[in-house]
């Protein structure tokens, strides 16, 4: 549906920091889901850990909360702002993730006033919950 030049088109971020590769499902302000292929060749496997490579779960987190993001920039009324971090709640880890797994990253908005907004985020490989917590947004 979207692929990484279209995603920097509607959210700010950019590699090394853009950790979506697609948006494979859209409903502007309510969901988004995103894919992420996870390589052995990421950035951040350089120093977690050498030898035994898993994502950080704060790397999946803001993984969930671009996948938000683009959910809630994708209305019209909020094309060319961005969505910060307000706080994250309830968030788990279940499994580690690890390179050559796809992960599929799914942030349904389960509250919007204003410009506040809150996500029930849940993150994916094979369909097995490998993560799961409530992000904030603050758009501006």
């Amino acid at each position: 549906m979207f692929n990484s030049n279209e995603i920097e088109k509607v959210i700010p971020h950019r590699y090394p920091f853009l950790f979506i590769d697609r948006i494979v499902s859209l409903d502007p302000g309510v969901k988004a889901v995103a894919i992420k292929n996870v390589t052995a060749n990421e950035p951040f496997f350089l120093g977690h850990f050498p030898g035994n490579h898993v994502m950080p779960g704060v790397i999946i987190v803001e993984a969930m909360a671009q996948t938000g993001a683009f959910a809630l920039l994708s209305l019209e009324a909020n094309k060319g702002k961005t969505a910060y971090f307000g706080g994250i709640r309830k968030m788990r880890f279940r499994k580690k993730v690890l390179p050559g797994d796809t992960l599929r990253l799914e942030t349904t908005i389960i509250k919007l006033k204003g410009s506040l907004g809150i996500g029930h985020a849940i993150a994916f490989v094979n369909d097995f919950v490998v993560a799961e917590g409530e992000l904030t947004f603050a758009i501006d």
